[in-house]
Order: structure tokens, then sequence, then C-alpha cells
């Protein structure tokens, strides 16, 4: 069996878990309180492993200069511009990989003309 990678099981566990604590009004893990701030559960993974997951609350510090709505706001607002950022910087690798692809094939083509040629 092929093993999945660490980043798509990592978001499938976190999607469970979110999915647990934010859509059920019953939970069917038994999610244990580790510390003031965190309650963990153990969950298998897609490569039957078994994991622990961490959920932890985390409370901003007030600002002066903000409200606690545009604090959040403004974290919303960055975590949307840096998943941007890295969708057009893959989809500029992505257009590179293709123009040098096609580069490296035009050069192979010219190299084979030349030697039917010679």
């Amino acid at each position: 069996m092929a093993q999945v990678s660490k980043t798509i099981v990592d978001k499938e566990l976190r999607d469970l878990v979110f999915s647990e604590l934010f859509t059920d009004n019953t939970t069917k893990y038994n999610f244990v309180r580790i510390n003031d701030r965190q309650y963990g559960v153990l969950l298998v993974d897609s490569n039957g492993h078994e994991r622990y997951v961490r959920v932890g609350a985390i409370v901003a510090e007030e600002r002066d200069d903000m409200t606690a709505e545009e604090l959040m706001q403004s974290e919303i607002d960055a975590y949307n511009a840096k998943q941007e950022a890295k969708a057009e910087k893959a989809k500029k690798k992505e257009a590179k990989i293709a123009k040098d692809k096609a580069r490296r094939e035009a050069e192979a083509q010219a190299k084979a003309d030349e030697v039917s040629v010679s």
C-alpha cells in the first residue's frame, strides 16, 4: 500500500477534528483535557498509524489600535493573501516547467534534424 503524504494525512486529521467539533452535537471521539489550553484525541490516519491530535485555544492580546473583530479580520485577510500568493507562485512554476519542457523538446528535435541531414 502506498504511503499517503504527511501534508495530506495532517489535513485529513485536522478536517476530521474540526468537523467533529463544529458540526456534530455529540462527539464520537474521546477528547481528553491536556492542560488549561488544550484538549487531545487519538485517531488513526490514512496510513493506519495512531496519531495524537491537539486542539488548543489561544486568546489574542487586547490591542489599543484595533478591536477584536478587526484583529480577527486582519488575520483572515493575511492568511488569504498568503494563500493567493502561494497559488500564484505555483501557477508561475507550472508555466516555467511547461516552457522549459517545450524548449528542451525543440532543442532535441533540432539535434535530431541536424543528425538526419548529415
